[in-house]
């Protein structure tokens, strides 16, 4: 991969990841520099398909459907096989896998019949699909948008506390159902999740009051999940392990709370299935499967680690479609097909 982040690059990455939608000028306090110069930094990341801010369902069982589908393929068929499983938008995120799992699927839907109708009966008619296997999330305990880099200082981290979420909820359950006017913003979330209020009402062809209530009741509805994304390739952590696990019943949330103090963990979940409990982290090496295990036995007394499965590649990502180098391609797939990025 040609492209390299500066540790400036990174420290930008960071502060979007803490609080995606913040303003430059609230970004410059955090980081002691120009907020037109920070403005052109992050045009610059987007375009390199370095790193890029997204929206998207938060998967929370008390208000959606989010579930864990391995799939076997057969190998002459593979690729075709992921380019179809890709372009259903209910499933956000395609890994290949390096186990006997083929391919690893998240999926998002508003509910089990939509899951059943959209996404199981679309996995029954691709040829080449031998096989699939569903695990359903019963409480999702932490997810990508909370992951960091890790790179600004405690004073940094400071500054950046006392500036707010600007306006995002944290992903808990909505007071009530959103209109369709307002679900119509989510694709140019999706898209861009620094979208504003005048860009979307552009798109939509609506007056731009109208849009930013819409926005505003959007962003307090706590449906959606806003992330900055970073190649992974270019973040230092390029190796994707996920673990299928077994936590004692009654042990789930304070084996939750002990997962979150893990730096490098990127998603925990209590499931259905053969299995209770999925982990994914992102590592420095494929050494440090075995340190995450043994981090995972001290701080989860009692937790049995059924099975890891190591990444190959990302295909699809909350999403959007990668490269092979792991940077965003610019394409988006949501409910109304593939879009490329603006």
């Amino acid at each position: 991969m040609s492209v390299e982040l500066s540790e400036d690059d990174l420290a930008l990455i960071q502060v979007l990841q803490t609080s995606p939608r913040i303003g430059w000028a609230d970004a410059a306090k955090v980081l002691n520099v120009h907020a037109t110069t920070l403005a052109a930094r992050w045009e610059r990341l987007k375009a390199s398909g370095s790193a890029w801010v997204t929206a998207h369902l938060a998967g929370n069982p008390q208000q959606m459907l989010l579930a864990f589908v391995a799939v076997d393929c057969e190998m002459n068929q593979r690729e075709a096989v992921t380019a179809q499983i890709t372009a259903i938008p209910e499933i956000v995120t395609v890994e290949e896998a390096a186990s006997h799992r083929d391919l690893m699927l998240t999926v998002i839907t508003n509910t089990l019949e939509e899951f059943s109708e959209k996404v199981v009966a679309r996995l029954k008619g691709i040829d080449g699909l031998t096989k699939y296997q569903t695990a359903l999330c019963t409480r999702l305990h932490s997810s990508g948008d909370a992951w960091r880099l890790n790179i600004l200082d405690k004073s940094q981290l400071a500054t950046l506390r006392t500036l707010g979420n600007h306006g995002v909820a944290d992903g808990s359950p909505a007071a009530a159902p959103l209109p369709t006017s307002h679900l119509d913003l989510l694709p140019y979330l999706a898209r861009d999740g620094r979208a504003t209020a005048a860009e979307i009402a552009r798109a939509l062809g609506r007056q731009p009051a109208t849009v930013q209530r819409q926005l505003n009741r959007v962003l307090g509805s706590g449906i959606l999940l806003f992330r900055c994304e970073v190649a992974q390739g270019l973040s230092s952590y390029p190796v994707t392990c996920q673990w299928f696990a077994n936590v004692p019943a009654g042990r789930h949330e304070e084996a939750a709370a002990a997962i979150r103090t893990i730096s490098n963990v990127r998603l925990s979940a209590s499931t259905t299935g053969p299995t209770n409990f999925v982990i994914i982290m992102w590592l420095h090496s494929l050494a440090d499967v075995m340190t995450a295990e043994l981090t995972l036995q001290q701080k989860v007394p009692g937790i049995d680690l059924v099975e890891s499965v190591v990444m190959l590649s990302t295909v699809k990502r909350v999403g959007w479609l990668l490269n092979r180098d792991t940077t965003a391609s610019g394409a988006v797939v949501h409910s109304g097909g593939l879009e490329m990025a603006g």
